[in-house]
């Protein structure tokens, strides 16, 4: 016969089993998911502070099939995961463009990338690299690249015809450009995705300075007279040249915050 001590251990041990799911469940509950995190933080451009002097385009098609602009008012508040949405830290916008994205009309690539407008973002915005000086400091990690053409640009100058100079990333090689001179300056051959870096281009007297982590790297010879900066993600390749094509192939790019000055 039991003694009444081992009757109640028994009795106590049996609670504890009987507690211990539901306090598991408790538990788990009280762990905010990733998706939770995400859908607490701000709109992407409240995340950054972005000022109110840019558009975003997208590679959504619009109604004619061209890329989706979205201005100011709206893009103060405006989220569109996964192609313009606030990282998981709260701390940056993912800009991502799909191989096959919407294109303008005059380029073969999708991107998801901020245009520089006027200082409340109701016109387009351009200016001369030969008089004055223009620059535009971005903090930003290229955090994926799209298969078999592993190309994506991050932040340029762009003029009336072209791309004047830009960041531009294949495989681990990230270059500087200069118009179609792709490899114009290695920055550094073995750049891991993710790595945050700062960017500056500043345009004067007819030329563009480029530095990389606060270092010039290079000088680009570029006399024009209606250049802007752009920020963001342009994805360097397309259904043509990458596969598979659909919206699980992509470039991104983290972007912690952009500023952009003329004086």
């Amino acid at each position: 016969m039991k003694s009444r001590s081992t009757t109640r251990r028994s009795h106590r041990r049996a609670l504890c089993l009987l507690a211990a799911p539901a306090l598991a469940v408790s538990v788990l509950a009280a762990v905010p998911s990733a998706s939770a995190n995400a859908a607490a933080c701000p709109a992407p451009a409240a995340a950054i502070g972005l000022s109110k002097a840019w558009k975003l385009q997208l590679p959504i098609p619009n109604s004619t099939g061209s890329p989706q602009e979205i201005f100011q008012p709206a893009l103060a508040t405006y989220a569109k995961a996964p192609w313009f949405t606030t990282n998981a830290s709260c701390n940056a916008i993912l800009l991502r463009a799909a191989v096959s994205g919407a294109t303008t009309s005059n380029s073969g690539y999708p991107r998801s990338e901020l245009r520089e407008m006027n200082a409340d973002g109701t016109a387009t915005r351009s200016w001369p690299s030969t008089s004055g000086t223009h620059t535009m400091v971005v903090d930003q990690a290229i955090t994926h690249l799209p298969k078999t053409k592993p190309h994506v640009m991050a932040g340029q100058i762009h003029d009336s015809d072209s791309d004047v100079t830009s960041f531009r990333l294949e495989g681990t090689s990230l270059y500087i450009t200069s118009y179609n001179t792709t490899h114009y300056k290695l920055v550094t051959s073995n750049y891991k995705l993710g790595t945050r870096f700062q960017g500056k281009f500043v345009a004067h007297d007819g030329k563009v300075d480029v530095y990389y982590n606060g270092a010039l790297k290079a000088t680009v010879a570029a006399a024009f007279d209606s250049g802007y900066f752009k920020a963001g993600d342009y994805t360097q390749a397309n259904c043509n040249n990458s596969s598979p094509c659909d919206s699980s192939n992509y470039g991104e790019v983290a972007l912690y915050g952009v500023k952009v000055t003329h004086s």
